[in-house]
């Protein structure tokens, strides 16, 4: 299921992962420089209100934040306890599976 790393990876290659990871973080901040860092659910109740004009949510928060710092802080640790919780159970799985392989019974020679 895992891919191992390969330890045979070229100074090459590994320049190419670094300039593509480094290509992915620059570019965006360089041609979006004055776009607006917006959630999902405010551009979809735009579009909604501009289709029906008498639209009314009909959900709201249950947790209206003090500020936009608090609303990073607390999306930025659900994406942690879900990202640890992901983790733990792909560990959990490998450990299991590599945990079966050592639990096997010896066959020794046994004189007949």
């Amino acid at each position: 299921m895992f891919v191992k790393p390969s330890a045979n990876l070229t100074p090459l290659g590994r320049l190419a992962i670094v300039l593509g990871i480094a290509a992915l973080v620059i570019l965006p901040l360089v041609f979006l420089k004055g776009a607006e860092f917006g959630g999902a659910d405010g551009q979809a109740e735009t579009a909604i209100t501009q289709i029906d004009k008498t639209y009314k949510p009909w959900a709201s928060p249950l947790i209206e934040p003090a500020s936009g710092e608090i609303e990073s802080l607390l999306f930025a640790l659900q994406a942690a306890l879900g990202a640890g919780v992901i983790f733990y159970y792909l560990g959990y799985q490998q450990g299991r599976r590599r945990g079966r392989g050592s639990e096997a019974p010896e066959v020794r020679n046994a004189e007949l």
